[in-house]
């Protein structure tokens, strides 16, 4: 079984297709008002985005995307306007990561793990 893509919901797409572009994600799908979908530029995967005005206010959703040059991404970033709500910080379990919330408030995990991503010191095998 191999992932094929994460699908969120957003308020208005036009944004969040302006904000994950930023991002460097490709868009491959444009099928406005309802639905967008997007190339990741490295691996197989893809993002969704789907139309959802009624959405909560507390939204729980968490993307993560990695990247091997984190630090000039985030300072690139950082350069287009793209607020972030933690600074790249390392962490504890072998990550380096910088926080932000996309146009929904859903929270975006840019980060960098290489081989502890799924290969950790304390991976169970």
């Amino acid at each position: 079984m191999n992932l094929n893509q994460v699908t969120i919901s957003a308020t208005d797409l036009q944004k969040s297709i302006a904000f994950y572009s930023i991002l460097g994600l490709k868009l491959i799908v444009d099928a406005l008002p309802r639905y967008a979908r997007f190339e990741c530029p490295d691996g197989e995967a893809t993002f969704s985005i789907h139309l959802n005005k009624n959405m909560q206010q507390n939204n729980f959703t968490t993307v993560y995307f990695e990247d091997d040059n984190l630090d000039d991404l985030v300072l690139r970033l950082k350069q287009k306007g793209i607020t972030f709500m933690t600074e790249l910080e390392d962490k504890s379990w072998l990550w380096r990561e910088a926080h932000l919330q996309d146009p929904d408030k859903n929270t975006i995990i840019l980060y960098k793990a290489g081989t502890n991503r799924k290969n950790p010191p304390w991976r169970i095998n």
